[in-house]
């Protein structure tokens, strides 16, 4: 049973260079018009989940969902305080970028249950944000850390990123350093991919920006290892470093292949062994909804197997890894049997081990972890 509550805000003041997300700039007479839409299929979804445990997690997710008013986020948060039982303790996540947000909005925001604050950094280089796009500064983003803070969050994560065009080594410790200054409970550090048919993507191919080489790479992965174990912010998954206790519990539930109810155009549910995807255009998502439409535009059922190799896939993403009694209990597939010689070459490899009752990539497999996945996929 689903526990988990994923909403989509598709909207953004300027679309990165390098994101390929549902998300769209220039759409503000749309805001009012999609935050009705979005809270009827809240009250749709919550008169049919049958829901029987109240709600663990709730994460808004963009675009940049603080870009909305704060009386449309508002709007959005009270309606699923109404419709959905929600746990006392539950964490609500809301993604915000620099710019966005300021003492008031964080305010409102804690007022209306927010318990958690994913503020888009990206970097602390003005010169590495112009190039992908980033309309914030760096200055900007030191003050919504504070703004965070005076409003009474003491949950806010940090998201940056590395490998960024032309980034050095010494700028991504520098951004590092100055994001720990900070004091954050989590921080997210995800290695630019350049997507296709982006900006950036078109950037790169002619030559107009340079990507860092493997060696480069490789550096700022030990930059990252070094300051986080230092800072007492210790990796629990691939991409994020917390305190303990500050885990995002959201992701961990995606981690774990739990099910999840996701709201918004674009956005995508897992439920009984079947992922929904809505239509990521909201003026059509606005339309069906206005016209008692369906807002699904496809539908995949996973097989056990199917659903088996994606939960091992997921769950590797994790240091503690994936538990094998769970695995078998979910499945009644015995993961050893089921690899086979895959995963015994992946162990003799020193890629792989289980330790008290978990598959786990080893030190040395995290580095090669999408190779490792792509065997067992």
């Amino acid at each position: 049973m689903a526990t988990s509550l994923y909403i989509h805000i598709p909207f953004c003041a300027a679309k990165c260079s390098y994101c390929s997300f549902a998300s769209f700039a220039g759409l503000e007479g749309l805001h009012e018009r999609y935050v009705d839409a979005l809270s009827a299929e809240i009250g749709k979804c919550a008169s049919v989940a049958a829901q029987v445990e109240p709600l663990r997690t709730v994460f808004f997710g963009g675009g940049t969902p603080t870009f909305l008013s704060g009386r449309l986020l508002k709007k959005i948060l009270t309606g699923c305080s109404s419709h959905f039982s929600i746990a006392k303790d539950a964490e609500i996540s809301i993604e915000a970028n620099p710019g966005t947000v300021d003492v008031d909005k964080f305010t409102l925001l804690r007022n209306c249950g927010v318990t958690r604050v994913s503020l888009g950094v990206q970097s602390f280089s003005n010169q590495e944000l112009k190039r992908i796009g980033r309309i914030h500064s760096a200055n900007e983003a030191i003050r919504a850390v504070a703004a965070a803070r005076e409003a009474g969050f003491t949950n806010v994560s940090l998201d940056l990123m590395y490998g960024l065009p032309q980034q050095s080594p010494e700028s991504w410790q520098y951004s590092l350093e100055t994001a720990l200054s900070l004091g954050p409970q989590h921080l997210s550090l995800y290695q630019l991919t350049v997507e296709e048919e982006t900006p950036l993507a078109r950037l790169v191919e002619n030559g107009t920006l340079k990507m860092p080489g493997d060696e480069a790479i490789a550096a700022m992965d030990e930059i990252t290892l070094e300051l986080t174990g230092a800072a007492d912010l210790p990796q629990y998954e691939i991409s994020n470093y917390a305190r303990p206790g500050y885990q995002c519990r959201h992701n961990i539930g995606y981690w774990e292949n739990r099910e999840y109810f996701g709201l918004g155009a674009g956005a995508v549910s897992y439920l009984k062994g079947k992922r929904l995807r809505t239509t990521p255009d909201p003026l059509h998502y606005c339309n069906l909804l206005e016209e008692g439409s369906s807002v699904i535009v496809e539908e995949e059922v996973l097989d056990c197997e199917a659903a088996f190799r994606e939960t091992v896939i997921m769950g590797l993403r994790m240091n503690e890894g994936v538990a094998v009694r769970g695995l078998q209990e979910r499945y009644g597939i015995e993961y050893v049997s089921y690899y086979g010689d895959v995963l015994q070459l992946l162990v003799e490899g020193l890629l792989l081990e289980e330790r008290s009752g978990f598959l786990r990539l080893t030190d040395q497999g995290r580095r090669f972890a999408n190779r490792v996945m792509a065997e067992l996929v």
